[in-house]
């Protein structure tokens, strides 16, 4: 059986449908499905147990000895979030808990790190994974400081000898976008929010840039579509020998003017944008640049191409948005 924690979730039901795709399962999920429509992110699927998390505890002991891989990716991934109790004992603590279970059992573990781990960018885009490399960086929420304490906890945990998992994989998601975001409100993808006006050929909203390096809409973005994440994460699993922290994104940063010509290149439309000033709140946390350095998920064997915005953002309304039933 494969585990997937949060696998109703975005990145999470996009794996447990690749997963379905090739094969692979059974498949449990662990996850919530909440008041909204995060069910329908899962209706496709035959699922061996859908779990509450509170009772994570008790489906490990009970089916322990069928599980033969942990995807961890149920998280408080709301960058907003400002409950760091609640955001630590998720994020943190519980994924510490999976490492520890995980290598009693000898069970591999991906898990999901984030790109908020970098912070302002300052000190690069490198998935160094070792504590010095990793000390450098200061992350500018909860959520990426929780995710940062985690990838220092297991630099530690691998340095030292402790015991660990046969395989484990941290991935440091970029901006990601694509079908089963819709549940997620403020924190679904420009793609996603800017959709609906687009097919109707009305403007689109963007903020402008108050840095002098970057013109309005130039800020850029390392933008990787949720297909291309689950195409590297079964990969990984197909290759129990990788282990490791790894950017996942494309290697290529692209502007959001350049994602809102492909949003409205893919619906037919003339792009027009109404401009905004970026929220004082948020401004002095703004990042102008990110792009994933891939030279370490290449290395370990990796040798798929990952889309640019133009085939990304193309396939997602061909496939998806512009369909009656956008889920995947």
């Amino acid at each position: 059986m494969i585990v997937v924690t949060g696998g109703a979730g975005f990145i999470g039901s996009n794996l447990v449908a690749g997963l379905e795709e090739a094969g692979a399962g059974p498949v449990s999920v662990v996850d919530r499905l909440g008041t909204d429509d995060k069910w329908k992110n899962l209706r496709r699927r035959a699922l061996d147990e859908l779990v509450d998390p509170a009772a994570l505890d008790d489906f490990l002991e009970r089916r322990g000895e069928e599980i033969r891989t942990v995807v961890h990716m149920g998280a408080i991934s709301a960058t907003t979030e400002t409950d760091a109790d609640l955001v630590i004992e998720t994020n943190y603590r519980l994924s510490q808990r999976l490492w520890r279970w995980c290598a009693s059992r000898g069970v591999p573990l991906l898990y999901a790190s984030s790109a908020a781990t970098y912070g302002d960018g300052s000190a690069g885009f490198d998935d160094d994974g070792s504590s010095g490399a990793l000390a450098r960086l200061v992350p500018l929420n909860a959520y990426g400081w929780s995710k940062h304490a985690f990838d220092r906890w297991v630099a530690r945990q691998v340095e030292s000898g402790a015991p660990a998992p046969p395989q484990w994989v941290g991935l440091k998601f970029f901006n990601v976008y694509g079908p089963n975001e819709y549940h997620k409100g403020d924190m679904r993808s420009v793609v996603t929010k800017a959709f609906p006006a687009a097919a109707r050929g009305e403007p689109t909203t963007l903020f402008r840039s108050h840095h002098p390096d970057y013109p309005d809409g130039g800020q850029m973005r390392d933008f990787v579509y949720v297909k291309d994440c689950v195409d590297v994460m079964l990969w990984l699993l197909e290759h129990p020998e990788v282990s490791g922290l790894f950017n996942l994104g494309t290697g290529r940063a692209q502007s959001w003017l350049e994602l809102m010509e492909a949003l409205y290149g893919a619906v037919g439309r003339p792009m027009e944008v109404r401009w905004i000033d970026t929220p004082e709140e948020i401004r002095d946390r703004y990042q102008y640049y990110t792009c994933a350095r891939m030279d370490r998920l290449r290395a370990a064997g990796y040798t798929r191409p990952f889309r640019s915005v133009e085939a990304g953002v193309a396939d997602y309304v061909r496939e998806h948005l512009s369909t009656d039933d956008p889920y995947r």
